[in-house]
């Protein structure tokens, strides 16, 4: 079903101008399209170059000690093989934390600063500039609860409303849908939110029949036929809500920059209740602006792109980001999964400038409620960041895109490398313990090869990575307490404090849980297998315990394993690893207390894991809840029995219907089946038990399969 449905009502005669075809060229990875924009003054070359020398090189000089250091620790008396691997190890991981913490520092200096995580002449506090061009919203939506998606787009409408510029923008609902259910109800949903927005902003539907390249491939699709009728786009997710004064000011600030490509904002997590949401969402509001503000300090216009919540130069992306498929089988192969970073290095690529302005706030989305559903997510985002090994060495990105790259595939990589470092840690201490030392080889030296590990060093070192690591914690709870608003949404000091010590706590104990979990990730990956593409759980509806039991029980062996071989070797090795062990032999209870609805809300109560967003939520996130209230969750009816009784969808999803088939186009298998089942039952509810969900699919976008629907008693 590839129409597009005005926004304006029959009656009041509107129809959709012609499309606007945009074209998007398919080019090679290795090859530099034409076009595009200088997108950093000279003026400011030298600024973002120290910026990235004092950020990069701290972390490289930090890393430097900490090798020395830790050398000390593994083969302060002979070298050994083992002793080697561990301090490569070691070199790979620390580096990782080392370059956080010198990002998150300069996070925090940006923070304590005037004006800084702004730019591109955004003043949030400044008049609402006037807009001159056209802009669409556009919500790709898949396989989603369609009330969910239309109380966050209402409450997106009624704010751009209250701007007096909602006339600048159209809105696109993108369907990618699969369950003919959920599809009427989408149609349903979207009638609905037409008629409450009718003659406040222009609302269009359109589905896809075939999700060809899923999100981008949607996206792209619509930019081929309309995109050319729009100087901007921004690019939203299911749970995406934005006000209407930041979309205004992010489309303002890209029609005043013509070299910028795209601008990313800032989401805040929002909406959490149960327990894990609850910690994801704290985290995000009270160290997540400090990790913006520092990577937007030293990225400058090689700034990166999250997927939604970003306002996008319509020509820039249609020139630049057209996403070629990877060679090779799934899941390295085929389209390109984690297309953001993708579309971000190829317009970069282009000359477009990618800005992200995080202190412009406004923007929100929210998190999965439990660990099992963020490892869902995970699993899709893990096999999409390693498929950039693909594309990291393209022809021509600049060196700030592809260490974007690189940091998204280390982002998974160094789970499994933290895995290997435990367990080698742990061969060394047995074969210290059960092997007889050599204390003189062939060659006759003054000391013996004695396998050694310096004690009080390797306390030392531990300290000192455990510093470093919750550094940028402590940065942000200074930050929130040089910032009134934010402090006194979190409830206060104190309140904030022991926030951030039960959310460090419990992060801690899930921390070794999802280290096997992307772990095993990436081992799939590795073994071939693709994540497929399925729709987020985004209630708060928990996992039983049974479930989680039987999801986790694994990790609760592998914990005691560990424990047990550690405890073999000594008690001072098992009390040293006494965090890790604590979290995997606990996996079943934490996951059943982090994923509780009860357990967040009774944390709620007691004032702790609070976010201003939710003790004074502003005017846009009041009106999305109280729509979620009223629309989303309603159970979802058959497709079939809500078009026979609701003549008006009926005509509207009629209305919508794609073009006949023509001679020679490809024969859709369960349609022909669907029609033949169609002309055998007696019944409507003959037909609803008989049609499996993709004939009934099939057979709703056929205008025959219709007809013989109607038909039916």
């Amino acid at each position: 079903m590839d129409a597009v449905t005005p926004g304006a009502s029959p009656a009041a005669g509107g129809t959709l101008p012609p499309p606007a075809p945009l074209e998007m060229p398919v080019h090679s990875l290795s090859h530099l399209p034409p076009g595009g924009r200088a997108g950093t003054p000279v003026t400011q070359w030298s600024g973002i170059v120290l910026r990235r020398v004092l950020v990069l090189g701290s972390a490289l000089v930090l890393t430097g000690w900490a090798t020395y250091e830790m050398n000390l620790v593994f083969n302060a008396i002979s070298v050994s093989i083992a002793g080697v691997v561990m301090l490569g190890l070691f070199v790979v991981l620390f580096l990782w934390i080392a370059l956080a913490f010198t990002s998150a520092l300069a996070g925090f200096c940006s923070l304590m600063s005037r004006g800084g995580g702004l730019g591109l002449g955004i003043r949030p506090d400044g008049p609402l500039p006037r807009l001159v061009a056209r802009t669409a919203l556009l919500m790709p939506t898949y396989n989603e609860d369609p009330g969910r998606v239309m109380a966050g787009l209402r409450a997106i409408c009624d704010s751009l409303a209250a701007t007096g510029q909602a006339g600048a923008f159209d809105l696109f609902v993108l369907s990618d849908t699969t369950d003919p259910d959920v599809w009427v109800a989408e149609e349903e949903a979207y009638m609905a939110l037409r008629r409450a927005t009718e003659g406040v902003i222009r609302v269009y539907y359109r589905r896809r029949a075939q999700n060809i390249d899923r999100k981008a491939g949607n996206i792209a699709e619509w930019v081929r036929r309309f995109g050319a009728a729009y100087r901007q786009m921004i690019t939203l997710d299911a749970d995406s809500v934005m006000s209407g004064d930041t979309i205004v000011r992010l489309t303002a600030a890209m029609e005043a920059n013509p070299g910028v490509g795209l601008i990313q904002s800032l989401p805040v997590i929002v909406n959490g209740t149960t327990l894990f949401a609850r910690m994801q969402q704290f985290a995000g509001r009270v160290y997540g602006p400090l990790i913006a503000h520092g990577i937007a300090w030293w990225h400058g216009s090689e700034g990166n792109y999250w997927g939604h919540n970003a306002v996008i130069r319509t020509r820039a992306f249609a020139e630049q980001a057209a996403l070629p498929h990877l060679p090779g089988r799934k899941p390295f192969g085929g389209a390109i999964m984690s297309h953001d970073f993708v579309e971000a290095a190829l317009m970069r690529r282009g000359g477009w400038a990618i800005h992200m302005v995080p202190a412009l706030m406004g923007s929100y989305e929210e998190s999965p409620p439990s660990l099992t559903d963020i490892a869902i997510r995970d699993r899709r985002w893990c096999q999409g960041n390693l498929q950039h090994a693909k594309v990291v060495s393209a022809r021509g990105l600049h060196w700030i895109s592809r260490l974007h790259m690189l940091m998204g595939i280390g982002s998974y990589v160094t789970s499994p490398l933290w895995l290997v470092f435990l367990l080698a840690g742990i061969l060394v201490s047995l074969q210290s313990r059960f092997s007889r030392p050599e204390y003189f080889g062939d060659t006759k030296l003054l000391y013996p090869h004695w396998p050694h590990v310096d004690p009080v060093q390797a306390r030392f070192m531990f300290l000192a990575t455990m510093g470093i690591l919750l550094a940028p914690k402590m940065l942000a709870y200074v930050a929130l307490l040089c910032d009134g608003p934010l402090r006194r949404g979190c409830g206060g000091a104190v309140r904030a404090a022991v926030s951030i010590l039960v959310e460090t706590v419990l992060g801690g104990l899930v921390a070794p849980v999802a280290m096997l979990i992307q772990t095993m990730g990436v081992l799939s990956i590795l073994m071939g297998r693709d994540s497929g593409w399925n729709a987020q759980r985004r209630d708060d509806g928990g996992v039983s315990a049974l479930q989680n039991a039987r999801l986790y029980l694994g990790y609760t062996v592998f914990g005691v394993a560990l424990g047990v071989a550690a405890w073999v070797v000594s008690l001072s090795l098992f009390l040293w690893m006494l965090p890790v062990l604590l979290g995997l032999v606990l996996a079943i209870p934490l996951a059943i207390l982090t994923g509780s609805r009860a357990a967040g809300q009774d944390l709620r109560r007691a004032g702790l894991l609070l976010i201003p967003e939710e003790t004074s939520p502003p005017d846009v996130l009041a009106r999305a809840m109280r729509n979620l209230r009223d629309m989303a969750g309603r159970p979802i009816g058959d497709a079939l029995a809500v078009l026979r009784a609701h003549p008006a969808l009926l005509a509207l999803h009629c209305a919508m219907l794609p073009p006949p088939r023509h001679r020679g186009d490809p024969i859709d298998a369960n349609l022909l089946v669907g029609l033949v089942k169609l002309r055998e039952v007696p019944d409507l509810q003959a037909a609803r038990q008989a049609l499996s969900p993709r004939e009934k699919a099939a057979v709703l976008g056929n205008a025959e399969g219709l007809h013989l629907l109607e038909a039916l008693s």
